[in-house]
C-alpha cells in the first residue's frame, strides 16, 4: 500500500516531502508520538522531535522509553532504502537504546548518512553481496543538547539479486 501511494505521490512531490509527510501522516508512526521536522532534499539528513504529551507520558511524568525507541526505530532503514534505490535490499537487523536520563521535555534526534557511509556500503555490497552497517552516532537529546538516550542500529544491506539467491538457497536447504 505504501509503495503504491509513494509512486503516485512522486508525480507531485519531492522525495523529501514524501518522506517527511509520509512518516508524519502514517498511523503507525504517529502512534510513536515522534514527528519528522527536517528532511534534506537528498534524504541524507533527518531530524525528529518527540514532544512530551499525554500520549507518551509515563507513570512518573516523563516520556515513555518505548515512545523514544519507536520514534527512532524506522528512520535509518527507510532513509537508506530511499537513498540507495531499488537495486538494494535494506532491513533493520538489530537496535539497542541506552537510557541516560529521563526525558522531561521535548527531545530530538538526528539521522545522518555521509558520502563515506554510502561509498562503504556500495563497496562492501559489490565485493560481498551483503553488508551489516552499524550506526552508533544517533543520540536523543533535549533542547539544551543534554543526552537523554544513545542508540545503536545495525542495518542489513544486500544486492537484490544476491539476496534473492540467498533466500532461494535457504529455502531449498530446508526442503
Amino acid at each position: 500500500m505504501y509503495r503504491t501511494i509513494t509512486k503516485i505521490a512522486k508525480r507531485f512531490f519531492t522525495d523529501a516531502q514524501i518522506y517527511k509527510y509520509g512518516f508524519n501522516w502514517s498511523p503507525m508512526y504517529r502512534r510513536s508520538t515522534g514527528r519528522l521536522v527536517t528532511v534534506s532534499e537528498d534524504l541524507m539528513y533527518v531530524k525528529i522531535k518527540i514532544p512530551l504529551s499525554i500520549k507518551n507520558r509515563n507513570f512518573v511524568g516523563t516520556i515513555f522509553g518505548g515512545s523514544l525507541f519507536s520514534a527512532t526505530d524506522p528512520i535509518y532503514m527507510i532513509q537508506l532504502m530511499n537513498i540507495l534505490g531499488d537495486n538494494y535490499v535494506v532491513w533493520d537487523k538489530s537496535a539497542t537504546i541506552n537510557f541516560k536520563r529521563p526525558a522531561k521535555e521535548t527531545v530530538f534526534s538526528e539521522f545522518i548518512f555521509s558520502e563515506e557511509d554510502l561509498n562503504l556500503i556500495k563497496t562492501e555490497v559489490s565485493e560481498n553481496g551483503e553488508f551489516n552497517l552499524v550506526k552508533t552516532p544517533p543520540k536523543i537529546v533535549d533542547e539544551d543538547g543534554t543526552i537523554i538516550a544513545e542508540l545503536s542500529k545495525t542495518i542489513y544491506i544486500a544486492d537484490k539479486v544476491f539476496y534473492k539467491n540467498k533466500r532461494k538457497r535457504k529455502t531449498n536447504s530446508l526442503a
